[in-house]
C-alpha cells in the first residue's frame, strides 16, 4: 500500500510538472505570436518619442562638442566648451543663482502648500473653494504670471507693493524690487513660488485624506490638540505627498525660463540669470550654439541627478 501511494504521488507530480511545462511552452508561443502586433501598435509612439526627444537630445550633445558661432565654419573642440563653461565666472555665478532659485522656490512653495493642506484637512468641504482658487494659480502660464508680478513690483507709485507700503506709512521702504541686484533674485523667487503652491497643496492634501480616519479619531479621543495632531500624525503620514511635491517643484525650478524672461531678463547685471536663461542668452542672442548646447547638457545632468532618487524609489516600490 505504501509503495502504491508513493507511486501515485510521483505520477501526480509528473503530471503537474508536465502541465506546467506545457503551459510555459504555450505562453512562450502566445508571446511570440503577439509580439509583432504589439510592436506595430507601439511603433507610432516610439517614432514620435524618437523624433521629439531622442533626436533633439542627441543633436544637442553632438553640438556641445563643436565651436559654432554665427556664420563661421564650425570647428570641433571636444570638451573645450565644457572647459570654457567652468572657467567662465558668469557661468559659475549662474550655477549659484540656479541653486538659490531652485531651493528657494521649492522650500517656499512646498512649505506653504504643506501648511495649507494640513489646515484644510480639518474642514475639507468648507475649504474646497479656497483650494480650487489656490490650485488655479498653478494653471496660469508663467508668462501671464510674470506680467502680473510686473504690476506688483513696479518701482513707481503704480506698483501694488510700493503703493501698499506707502499706504501703511512706510514710504522709505518703497523700492525698485526688480531693478536692484540685491533684491531682484528674492523678488523673482517669491513670484515663482506663488504659482507653485497649488500643486503641493493638492498632493499633500490627497496624502492626508488617505490617512485612516480611525487614527485621527483615536487622537481626538485621547485629547490631542489640533497642533499636536498636525505635528505628530499629519506631518509624518503625509510625507509621500511631500516627496512627490518636492520632486516636481525641483524639476520645475531647474527648468524655469518664462517668468525670468518676463520679469528680469536675467538682470540686473545677470543677478537673476539661471542655467536655463544662460543657455538661451548664449545660443539665441550671442549665436554661440555649441557653447549654449554645452550649458544645456549641464542642465540636463542636473535634472537627471534630481530625478535619480525618485526613479530608484519608484523602481524599488515596484519590486
Amino acid at each position: 500500500m505504501a509503495g502504491t501511494s508513493a507511486s501515485s504521488v510521483q505520477e501526480a507530480a509528473g503530471v503537474m510538472q508536465g502541465s506546467a511545462l506545457a503551459a510555459g511552452i504555450e505562453d512562450r508561443r502566445r508571446l511570440l505570436r503577439d509580439t509583432p502586433a504589439a510592436l506595430i501598435l507601439i511603433a507610432p509612439v516610439i517614432l514620435l518619442f524618437a523624433i521629439a526627444v531622442i533626436y533633439p537630445l542627441a543633436e544637442t550633445i553632438r553640438l556641445s562638442f563643436w565651436d559654432i558661432q554665427g556664420l563661421r565654419k564650425p570647428a570641433f573642440v571636444g570638451f573645450g566648451n565644457y572647459a570654457r563653461l567652468f572657467s567662465d565666472a558668469a557661468f559659475r555665478n549662474t550655477l549659484l543663482t540656479t541653486l538659490i532659485f531652485t531651493i528657494g522656490t521649492t522650500v517656499i512653495s512646498v512649505a506653504i502648500g504643506w501648511i495649507l493642506a494640513m489646515l484644510c484637512a480639518f474642514a475639507p468641504q468648507q475649504t474646497l473653494p479656497f483650494r480650487v482658487m489656490i490650485f488655479a494659480a498653478f494653471g496660469i502660464s508663467e508668462a501671464v504670471s510674470g506680467y502680473m508680478w510686473i504690476g506688483i513690483y513696479r518701482p513707481d507709485a503704480g506698483g501694488l507693493l510700493n503703493s501698499l507700503i506707502q499706504l501703511v506709512g512706510f514710504s522709505g521702504f518703497a523700492h525698485a524690487w526688480l531693478g536692484d541686484a540685491s533684491t531682484a533674485l528674492w523678488a523673482l523667487i517669491i513670484a515663482a513660488s506663488w504659482s507653485g503652491v497649488g500643486l503641493p497643496l493638492m498632493l499633500i492634501f490627497a496624502a492626508i485624506q488617505a490617512i485612516p480616519k480611525s487614527v485621527l479619531e483615536a487622537a481626538y479621543m485621547d485629547g490631542a490638540k489640533p497642533f499636536s495632531t498636525m505635528r505628530h500624525i499629519m506631518m509624518p503620514l503625509s510625507m509621500p505627498g511631500v516627496r512627490v511635491a518636492v520632486f516636481i517643484n525641483l524639476l520645475g525650478a531647474l527648468r524655469a525660463f518664462d517668468i525670468i524672461y518676463i520679469l528680469t531678463g536675467g538682470g540686473p547685471v545677470r543677478a537673476t540669470e539661471t542655467v536655463g536663461y544662460f543657455m538661451y542668452r548664449e545660443s539665441m542672442t550671442q549665436f554661440k550654439l555649441g557653447y549654449g548646447a554645452a550649458a544645456t547638457v549641464i542642465l540636463l545632468l542636473a535634472v537627471l541627478i534630481v530625478s535619480i532618487p525618485a526613479i530608484v524609489q519608484r523602481t524599488a516600490g515596484a519590486k
